[in-house]
């Protein structure tokens, strides 16, 4: 074999390699693209942090959270991101939308949407504690926004507080859709 068939063959070399590089880089750029607009239009990851969720989540929970076009309804475990005292996102159950009307009876641990008694088989236990509810009841939710809840109502910070209050929608980053670490229960009801 001549000199110049070596460089050919070297030539031809470098040129598969700078193929295979490109092809690499051109697959891994797709990638990030697929999952940038997975988690931008159909769902993100959240971890729970604390126990107000209890027994429905729990703190160290990953949850898969659909963020395309949510419309908030009662019953809804959501991620919420609108500016509070604890200056992170919160995860809570809305028990009302906007027009409703919320009343709780702490003497009984009952909760009532529009006069109607709340069948909450969610809950950890009746909600009998009023240490940090500031919110005089019952009370009407304005337009646009969501009355929350923690499924454990006695330690939970949520719209009974001030440090809290109504939910304005914009701020609900979706709802929760399911649970993706600890492996086993996936659904979130």
């Amino acid at each position: 074999m001549n000199e110049k068939d070596q460089m050919t063959d070297m030539d031809k070399a470098k040129a598969l390699f700078v193929d295979n590089v490109y092809d690499i880089a051109d697959i891994a750029v797709s990638a990030v693209i697929v999952i940038f607009v997975i988690f931008i239009f159909l769902f993100r990851v959240v971890g729970v942090v604390g126990d107000s969720m209890v027994p429905t989540l729990h703190q160290g929970d990953w949850l898969m959270v659909s963020s395309s076009s949510y419309e908030p309804e009662a019953g809804d475990v959501v991620i919420i991101t609108q500016p509070n005292a604890f200056n992170e996102p919160i995860v809570k159950r809305i028990i009302a939308t906007e027009g409703q009307t919320v009343n709780i009876d702490y003497s009984k641990g009952e909760v009532y949407v529009d006069g109607q008694l709340l069948d909450e088989p969610y809950i950890n236990e009746p909600t009998t504690d009023d240490t940090e509810a500031d919110i005089k009841m019952p009370v009407t939710v304005p337009e646009g926004h969501v009355f929350v809840m923690g499924d454990n109502r006695n330690h939970s910070t949520d719209s009974r507080s001030s440090s809290v209050g109504f939910i304005d929608e914009r701020y609900i980053l979706g709802e929760v859709s399911g649970r993706l670490f600890p492996i086993g229960d996936f659904k979130v009801e």
